[in-house]
């Protein structure tokens, strides 16, 4: 069970984006460092994320080696840089995380990337990943091809602009359910 203990606990042992990536071989680095370079935020974006008041923390299992992975995580740690510390990632390597992972297991079966939005308390606010509804339209449109890209593997800029709103979309609605709980705005005077 997603315990706030649990996944506190957790997310004291991940890692920041950067260190995340830089745990990765160098090519696989190079691939992080490439994919966060194309990720843009439209003016709307940037000003959604800037203006969060509340603290979402999101703990990520993944892989420095895995396509959806490099695909998708560099998106949230431009989410992250945009929140003016409002959004707190942290990233886990799933393969050395199973207790956590068992715990985020999509349609039956262990998935990267996949994560946890929480509260400041820890509580659970959402859990996102493994691909959001922008990709799979996407793979199904090409008739539901190929289950995971390869790293590296060219990405067309409309579907990097579709998924990066699909993971804004997911925060604003974490920053959202932490903005109206009765509980949060009693604990902290909001």
């Amino acid at each position: 069970m997603l315990t706030p203990d649990f996944v506190k606990t957790k997310f004291e042992q991940a890692l920041p984006y950067d260190e995340y990536v830089a745990s990765g071989q160098l090519h696989e680095q190079d691939n992080w460092k490439n994919q966060y370079e194309r990720v843009a935020f439209t003016d709307q974006q940037a000003k959604l994320l800037g203006s969060f008041e509340r603290q979402v923390n999101a703990l990520f299992v993944s892989g420095t080696w895995c396509g959806d992975c490099v695909q998708q995580m560099p998106i949230v740690g431009k989410i992250a840089a945009a929140s003016n510390g409002r959004v707190n990632a942290r990233f886990l390597d799933k393969d050395k995380n199973m207790d956590l992972a068992d715990h985020l297991k999509i349609c039956g079966g262990h998935r990267v990337p996949v994560g946890v939005l929480l509260n400041e308390d820890f509580d659970v606010l959402a859990l996102v990943g493994d691909r959001l509804l922008s990709k799979y339209r996407l793979m199904a449109e090409a008739n539901l091809g190929g289950a995971c890209p390869m790293p590296g593997a060219p990405i067309p800029d409309n579907e990097i602009a579709a998924v990066t709103q699909d993971y804004v979309d997911q925060f604003e609605r974490a920053h959202l359910i932490c903005r109206l709980s009765t509980k949060l705005r009693q604990r902290y005077g909001d």
